[in-house]
């Protein structure tokens, strides 16, 4: 093969999701650039490589240089060496230092930093907490640089590798040598694949009982982010086998193996074996028992139906209140049921039921909760009393014993509540769930409310329709519309979706239908609605008060194409606006962001939305700020972080639980056919509150409305419920 050295001028083309770059590469050495064509899984202006390689001849773009093998290497030109240091890797030197720092030291740059770098403060603005970044990034990248060239040769990322590094430190070479399917599990945004790429090239051969270990638990991670709490054996099995290549009686040893370590449980039921991990068996199972506990456990009188009547009734009148029969059903079961369930759809009257039952609870000690901050934020404005998220109501943090984060409030340290009203429960997960009734003793009270015709939790499990359907706790289901939200076509619209029926589409009111059959009309109606014609029509914020969501990431009309050309349409970038490249995004000031991973340390969540504050590409650092309940906090973001956010002018359905926006714009196409779901339309339809606009074809909204098919999700919570309520009759009549 031919060997090149040079440096990157230009990125004609780079797919994030295979790596294939279009490179105008200047060998050393000569005048004129060369077009190199090949797969770097990270590439950026600037940086220098040895290219190995054959010319050929493409039909259409000519004479081109095709890219076997690369390695990244250190700059040999001042321009090099400019761009290399500007380019963001070392920290404290951005575009505008490492000119500086060139025009001061030439070709000694590198030397200079590396041997002599107090000689940085030379250059104007470099004073001595300045060189010490530079210094201490400089040298850490040095090591970094050979776990790069070390990971290169397995298609291993810098971003990847800096991650590698950092988690393992000088010790990274070894660890991954030893066992690189530690990557899938230890380092954030590498996964099974890559691992077993990584493996593959070491030598670990396809039937090794190492990798048929790694990959039983990959295969049950990924049925977790599809929502389900375990698999059944024989459907594991058959994945590892169909998947990825896997032998069944390999496959079979790894199940025991794993079993015999604790990694995996098995748990019998009616259809098979279920192999769960056991985190989330004891977390099923420790659900079921806490929630029959509270359920059984009230001490205090039942009160007579006759006094239930007169004490709603006057909490009608102190706050100017009348309810319906549904509503007084749910607000006095709250006052005698252990555990109540209110369920209901927009319009229902959930809020006003939330309110009387403080106003009757006004003696007791109440807490209000909701699994994200946006959902507290919003049910503490509602009610007018103070609302924590979960995680902050049940004081999650470091502990400093262990050095972990967890909830500090638990079964050694519960909660001191009479009553925990939790908004939004269709949200929470089975491990959320688990925790949060670990702090809850008998005899308190749980009320929980939500609308389980929504979409389930982003999380594994379906805990609240579960709950629901194992009928061993009271439930209260709220069908009538009211009165003065009739006159909303939004609510009136969701109603009819749920019901199986199509929406008025008459664009009147709050509802809008805009027809657009060409995805790329589909997409440039969506640009228009959001950046003019919306916000002079509503008199509303472009960013803040419009939200589009769509069901899918992928095709034309989802949420990552849509992302790219709102951001250009809402904040373009200008001659002297600062950003910060991380993967397919360009992060500037002003960008609506969301968060795609929990963040413990930071305790800012999946699914959380934020605005950046602010932007150094000196020093590779994004400010973010959230909303909490409480208002606001910001949150700083390295390089190294930047993997955790995306663009979020667009969301998918599924991110968007839990939230309200002032207006929903959503494109609806026969492009998203595999997506389109009664309850993903009415999931989307509720987040607005005061205005919907559907783009693209009655056809596809159609399919959506008729498609009642809900996906199941592996879970036994239901099963666990009602075994455990049985056991406690065995009991009852036992003991009788």
């Amino acid at each position: 093969m031919t060997t090149i050295e040079g440096t990157v001028e230009r990125i004609t083309y780079h797919n994030q999701d295979n790596g294939y770059a279009v490179l105008r590469f200047l060998p050393y050495g000569e005048k004129d650039i060369i077009t190199a064509v090949g797969r770097f899984l990270a590439v950026d202006v600037g940086e220098s490589f040895i290219l190995h390689g054959d010319w050929y001849s493409h039909p259409e773009y000519g004479r081109q240089f095709k890219v076997e093998e690369y390695q990244l290497i250190l700059p040999k030109s001042e321009l090099g060496i400019e761009r290399y240091l500007g380019s963001g890797m070392i920290r404290g030197i951005g575009p505008v230092t490492a000119k500086k720092i060139v025009d001061k030291f030439g070709l000694d740059t590198l030397e200079v930093i590396e041997q002599q770098p107090k000689k940085l403060k030379e250059v104007e603005g470099i004073g001595d907490a300045r060189v010490r970044m530079i210094q201490e990034s400089f040298a850490a990248q040095k090591e970094i640089r050979n776990v790069m060239v070390f990971l290169q040769g397995y298609q291993i990322s810098p971003t990847y590798a800096v991650k590698i590094y950092k988690h393992f430190g000088d010790a990274a070479i070894a660890k991954v040598k030893q066992d690189p399917y530690c990557l899938a599990w230890e380092i954030t945004g590498i996964g099974f694949k890559t691992a077993d790429r990584i493996a593959q090239n070491m030598g670990i051969g396809s039937d090794d009982p190492k990798r048929a270990q790694a990959a039983l638990l990959y295969i049950l991670d990924t049925a977790m982010e599809d929502g389900h709490v375990f698999l059944e054996e024989q459907e594991l099995i058959a994945r590892a086998e169909q998947e990825l290549q896997i032998p069944k009686e390999i496959a079979i040893k790894a199940v025991r193996e794993l079993q015999t370590r604790r990694e995996l449980v098995k748990y019998a039921y009616e259809e098979g074996v279920a192999v769960y991990k056991p985190l989330m068996l004891h977390a099923e199972k420790g659900i079921a028992a806490r929630l029959l506990a509270l359920a059984q456990s009230r001490t205090d009188p039942q009160i007579p139906s006759s006094q239930l009547e007169i004490l709603v009734a006057q909490a009608e009148k102190s706050e100017g209140i009348t309810l319906a029969e549904q509503q007084k059903q749910a607000v006095m079961s709250a006052l005698n049921s252990g555990v109540l369930v209110i369920t209901g759809g927009p319009g229902t009257g959930k809020t006003t039921i939330v309110k009387v039952i403080l106003a009757l609870l006004k003696d007791k000690k109440v807490a209000l909760t909701s699994p994200t901050g946006r959902a507290a934020k919003r049910l503490k404005e509602t009610t007018g009393k103070d609302a924590k998220t979960i995680h902050r109501l049940l004081e999650f943090g470091l502990d400093e014993e262990t050095g972990r984060f967890r909830f500090q409030r638990n079964e050694q340290n519960p909660l001191h509540f009479d009553v925990v009203v939790v908004d939004e429960a269709s949200m929470i997960d089975v491990l959320l769930m688990n925790n949060l009734l670990k702090a809850i003793t008998p005899p308190a009270r749980l009320i929980l409310v939500g609308d389980v015709d929504q979409l389930p939790s982003v999380g594994p499990g379906n805990v609240l329709k579960d709950i629901i359907g194992s009928q061993v706790v009271d439930v209260v289901r709220l069908t009538q519309i009211f009165r003065q939200k009739r006159t909303s076509h939004i609510i009136q619209n969701a109603h009819r979706i749920n019901d199986g029926s199509m929406p008025y589409l008459g664009n009147s009111g709050d509802f809008f239908f805009t027809y657009k059959e060409d995805p790329e009309q589909v997409v440039e109606t969506v640009k228009s609605l959001v950046s003019k014609r919306l916000p002079k029509y509503l008199n509303c914020h472009p960013i803040r008060d419009i939200q589009v969501i769509s069901p899918m990431r992928r095709t034309i009309t989802g949420v990552d194409n849509l992302n790219h050309q709102l951001q250009g349409t809402l904040n373009p970038p200008t001659e002297h606006a600062l950003e910060l490249a991380n993967g397919q995004f360009r992060f500037r000031k002003g960008d609506k962001v969301m968060q795609i991973r929990n963040n413990y340390e930071a305790l800012v969540f999946n699914g959380d939305i934020g605005r950046v504050r602010h932007v150094d590409p000196e020093e590779r650092l994004l400010k973010i700020l959230f909303p909490t309940e409480e208002g606001y906090k910001e949150v700083t973001y390295e390089d190294s972080d930047l993997d955790q956010i995306v663009l979020a002018y667009a969301v998918t359905v599924h991110k968007s639980q839990g939230s309200e926006y002032p207006v929903v714009v959503m494109p609806v196409t026969t492009q998203h056919f595999i997506m389109l779901q009664r309850n993903l339309l009415y999931t989307a339809v509720t987040r607005a509150k005061r205005m919907v606009v559907l783009v693209g074809t009655k056809k596809a909204i159609a399919i959506a409305v008729k498609n009642n098919k809900i996906e199941i999700r592996n879970s036994l919570l239901k099963d666990f419920l009602k075994g455990e309520a049985k056991q406690l009759a065995i009991q009852e009549l036992n003991i009788s």
